[in-house]
């Protein structure tokens, strides 16, 4: 159950319909988890996944959206960012998956937009595909690479505007947090006309270290690495890259508040997109106008704290959603029991 149902409210502003990143409109989310022995004694086992984002159902590539990034700590392994922060554009779904799964998705991801535009690498430029990850070893057989290009492909294909499910599935089928399971997790805000949606694929902290619950603290794992989380930030409020960036920065706020302190190890890693305006890749015009907020209007401050509310509920939605999942070597990393408070 998400934590609303246990009774939490997570700040003040109201949540879309489904609490979700599809709040925002065009945005679409796919699934693929993989589960299941590597081996016959079944000491290997994959314990993975990957979970495709993408702004819009269209041509990526020839329909990109403003976007930036945020690195809150950068022990991570992502690919595409420098681009992203230079240009301030999306041309490609944001795929999350495993470490060592990135070259394997990125392949796949690749593989898909160049047959959706045979143009890309011959008549025009390359393509720049976004990959976050974060470190799943714990349960999944990391160093055998389960992970391959056509789940990524799946992953996209497959993706659509419906609820999306959270927990233990898609990237964060093998995802620890706080020492219980962690994973996919969704929250979302209404601000005025706008809607800001946040999905998370959490995966950092010790279990001594959850704070502002009340919780059934059994069978949690006392002593985890470092972890990382990647939190994706969509909305369709027309923002500037810099704007997006901005507002990515208050996600840390989220983050903090459920007891992360950005560890040494720990890959804290924001990627933002509007979907208000689509930038066209072809185009014979020197100039193009696009529409944003003006920085001085209360509503910035309204989105700032949309960002922080959205990530900390995300975050104990992906604690709330998961199940408890057994992987390799036999290991088993329980759910996190929310409950109402006398």
């Amino acid at each position: 159950m998400k934590v609303r149902d246990a009774g939490m409210t997570i700040g003040k502003l109201p949540t879309g319909a489904k609490n979700c990143i599809t709040d925002v409109g065009s945005v679409m989310v796919g699934h693929v988890t993989l589960d299941y022995s590597l081996d016959k004694e079944g000491k290997e086992y994959a314990c993975t996944g990957v979970t495709a984002i993408l702004p819009h159902g269209g041509n990526l590539f020839k329909e990109k959206v403003t976007a930036a990034s945020y690195v809150i700590n950068g022990f991570g392994k992502t690919t595409g960012l420098v681009q992203l922060n230079e240009l301030g554009v999306l041309e490609s779904p944001i795929m999350l998956t495993n470490t060592f799964g990135v070259p394997a998705v990125t392949q796949g991801t690749l593989e898909y937009m160049l047959a959706e535009s045979p143009e890309i690498g011959e008549t025009t430029g390359t393509i720049n595909i976004v990959v976050g990850e974060c470190n799943d070893s714990y349960l999944n057989s990391i160093r055998l690479f389960p992970v391959k290009p056509e789940h990524a492909i799946e992953a996209i294909k497959i993706a659509s505007c419906d609820q999306v499910a959270e927990g233990a599935v898609g990237a964060g089928k093998g995802m620890i947090c706080f020492g219980y399971k962690g994973g996919i997790g969704l929250s979302s805000r209404i601000v005025e006309d706008y809607t800001v949606g946040c999905l998370v694929l959490s995966n950092f902290g010790k279990k001594e270290e959850l704070q502002r619950l009340r919780y059934s603290a059994d069978d949690g794992l006392s002593e985890t690495s470092d972890g990382s989380i990647i939190i994706v930030l969509a909305t369709d409020a027309p923002l500037s890259d810099r704007q997006l960036q901005r507002v990515a920065k208050r996600c840390g706020i989220g983050l903090g508040r459920t007891g992360s302190h950005f560890s040494h190890g720990s890959g804290d890693i924001v990627i933002a997109f509007s979907t208000a305006q689509k930038v066209a890749h072809f185009s014979e015009e020197m100039v193009e106008t696009r529409t944003q907020l003006r920085e001085d209007h209360l509503i910035m401050n309204q989105l700032f704290t949309a960002a922080s509310e959205a990530a900390e509920e995300a975050i104990l939605n992906s604690l709330s959603q998961a199940a408890t999942t057994k992987g390799r070597l036999g290991r088993i990393v329980n759910h996190l029991n929310f409950y109402k408070e006398e």
